[in-house]
């Protein structure tokens, strides 16, 4: 068991007014978001090898950056989705409180391999939901879901943000799209934890929504997840002009 997360603010004053180029970052903001992410690496490499990279404090994440590494960061927090043309909520940093457990561990079977996942989290009332869901499952299926992205702290959610940002032509607008800033994913907020599926076989639907609507899993989770306490967060055309998400299903405190 984890002790309960506490609010782990690291702030050096308050955050500025973010004065980014979303539509494409200039090249001494490229320049020094590269040197950011090198920097981190090894931090990374390590928590990632002992499973506890989605619980990175803002300490942790800031400690090994410059002063200008570290004010970027800041010019990051500071963004809000509403200013990037998109309608998701701003559900905050803090997540004081929450009793984070481990899920795990799990393995997918693909093509016959047998590969672990990466170590996943979430807070015991979604876990303890989640488990008596996929007993249902089981028993009318036969199968079931695994967790391949449980919570995520914002800290950590920022450092996926900035490590994506390359691979979507540096802009901030459009990797909002598919990668959401900290404060505003329901990974990180454990009133309304989010859960990425992923099938026994490897399915998961990333690449290719399609292939997770046509599982029969997921038909099951149209019809019964509501049961449980859960809800597809990205439908088709949704409102909150993000891709559709078949995987992506947040956990509703009844």
């Amino acid at each position: 068991m984890l002790p309960l997360i506490g609010a782990t603010a690291w702030l050096f004053s308050a955050l500025p007014v973010s004065a980014l180029n979303v539509t494409q970052l200039e090249p001494q903001e490229r320049d020094t978001l590269h040197a950011v992410v090198a920097a981190l690496e090894p931090l990374m490499t390590a928590k990632k090898k002992d499973g506890t990279a989605n619980l990175l404090t803002w300490q942790e994440l800031y400690e090994p950056l410059t002063g200008s590494q570290r004010a970027l960061l800041d010019e990051f927090r500071a963004l809000r989705a509403s200013t990037l043309g998109a309608t998701s909520h701003y559900f905050g940093e803090s997540t004081a409180g929450a009793e984070i457990i481990p899920v795990g561990p799990e393995q997918i079977v693909k093509d016959g391999t047998p590969a672990p996942l990466d170590p996943q989290y979430l807070p015991r009332p979604v876990l303890e939901a989640y488990r008596r869901m996929m007993e249902a499952m089981q028993a009318n299926l036969g199968r079931q879901l695994l967790v391949e992205s449980g919570y995520r702290s914002p800290a950590y959610q920022l450092y996926l943000f900035l490590f994506y940002l390359p691979k979507h032509g540096w802009s901030v607008t459009d990797t909002n799209r598919f990668v959401a800033l900290p404060g505003h994913s329901e990974h990180g907020n454990p009133a309304r934890q989010a859960i990425d599926f992923i099938n026994e076989a490897g399915i998961n639907g990333e690449d290719h929504p399609e292939e997770f609507e046509a599982l029969p899993e997921y038909r099951w989770l149209q019809a019964h997840a509501g049961e449980f306490g859960f809800a597809l967060s990205y439908p088709r055309d949704n409102a909150y002009h993000t891709s559709f998400e078949p995987w992506h299903w947040h956990y509703e405190s009844k």
